[in-house]
């Protein structure tokens, strides 16, 4: 586990941010991703009968459709132990394999730190 105190304040951010999402929509998980000029967009998960989107794939869809041309960094707060390979493929299409993604559990630990395009 990660001291979520001991994170760069623009990790803790996006962190504080994918959680404020995730509570404030009473759904599985929560995301925020920042581009790189620094703004954030944010993101719970889609649960429609014809659309289901994790929550940082709807994140990364957000940056793209609002202009983002890179990603530097990427957050989901889920109970899951881990990320998946299509949410982790999705941050690496827009920021690249080394693009950091944090998973924090629901009280905003980071548990897991992993890059888009390496293995958990």
């Amino acid at each position: 586990m990660t001291d979520s105190n001991a994170l760069d304040p623009e990790d803790r951010k996006i962190v504080t941010l994918a959680r404020s999402a995730r509570a404030r929509n009473g759904v599985p998980e929560g995301a925020a991703v920042r581009d790189d000029t620094g703004r954030t967009y944010v993101a719970g998960s889609v649960h429609l009968a014809s659309l289901r989107l994790s929550a940082l794939r709807t994140a990364v869809a957000m940056a793209v459709a609002s202009g983002a041309k890179s990603l530097e960094a990427a957050a989901v707060v889920s109970e899951s132990e881990g990320v998946a390979p299509e949410d982790r493929a999705a941050v690496g299409d827009l920021g690249g394999p080394e693009t950091p993604v944090l998973l924090a559990g629901p009280d905003g630990t980071v548990r897991l730190t992993v890059q888009a395009g390496g293995a958990e």
